[in-house]
């Protein structure tokens, strides 16, 4: 496959065109937000927005393999001092566009300092949305699981009979897990609520997310070997991580100095056999986790 390990320059909607179809096994990118990086990217108004990004989603969908996976980092914006609705209209589009919403991954920014505002607070979280092909898609769980915590001192020690089973809730929303199955484990799964900080070093980029964010997910949804494709690349934190596991990957974006970057970044990532996610801190592991 010629056009992997690369970093490219132009618009992913028209670059896409000349890739081959379910060729790329996860896509994890972080777009400009409506109306945002106005100096970078010129800014996409709010109602214009999904207008502006489905021929784009329309072109991942054909290059992603059934068995991949497309990450979506978005977040909508106040506007007239009410949050837009664009990011929900996008998801409905997409899923008459063929999209399989999957899940929905909640980034909690660990260091977002404080803020005010006359109707609201500031956010200290962003959206990861999850989409697929198909219902049976690769992920590898057990790539991402965390240590089991604190609350197995005292949540295993008083198990009572129905903790040792798979009993039907008391309010028939589904059966329970069997608490028991994690005595004498180290680690266990994490939920879809991710801790981490954000990007604190100078990228020359406007809105750099952590490498630890991109490893996150490349670890959970690709195999050594497979192909990874940011059509965002920005600084090109999505390459570093697929370089430095062992993945193939593929970088697109509009801005040539962007590009530079994201090669010379690249360059430097020595590729690793395996390493756990640093500075990753589990918090609040739900005890059926």
């Amino acid at each position: 496959m010629e056009f992997v390990d690369t970093v490219i320059h132009g618009d992913c909607e028209e670059i896409l065109r000349q890739f081959p179809d379910n060729s790329i096994d996860l896509i994890f990118t972080s777009p400009p937000y409506a109306d945002q990086r106005k100096q970078t990217y010129g800014g996409i108004k709010p109602n214009a927005y999904v207008d502006w990004f489905l021929p784009k989603s329309e072109q991942f969908l054909r290059v992603l393999k059934p068995t991949g996976t497309f990450v979506l980092n978005i977040k909508e914006r106040v506007v007239n001092g009410e949050r837009h609705t664009y990011v929900i209209e996008l998801i409905l589009e997409m899923r008459k566009q063929g999209w399989l919403w999957t899940e929905e991954f909640i980034w909690h920014k660990k260091n977002s300092y404080p803020g005010k505002w006359p109707n609201r607070f500031r956010d200290g979280w962003e959206r990861l949305l999850q989409f697929n092909k198909h219902r049976k898609f690769h992920m590898y769980q057990e790539e991402v699981m965390v240590p089991v915590g604190d609350w197995a001192d005292t949540r295993l020690s008083k198990l009572s009979e129905t903790d040792k089973i798979r009993d039907e809730s008391k309010v028939e929303s589904g059966f329970g897990k069997n608490i028991s199955n994690w005595i004498g484990r180290d680690k266990v799964y994490p939920d879809n609520v991710i801790h981490m900080a954000t990007e604190c070093s100078n990228r020359n980029h406007s809105a750099a997310f952590p490498l630890d964010l991109s490893t996150w997910f490349v670890k959970l949804f690709t195999a050594r070997g497979d192909v990874v494709l940011d059509p965002f690349v920005g600084s090109g934190t999505t390459l570093a991580a697929a370089r430095m596991y062992g993945r193939r990957y593929v970088g697109i974006d509009v801005k040539k100095e962007y590009c530079q970057l994201a090669k010379e970044r690249v360059a430097q990532i020595q590729p690793r056999l395996f390493e756990p996610v640093e500075n990753y801190t589990p918090e609040g592991i739900n005890e059926t986790a």
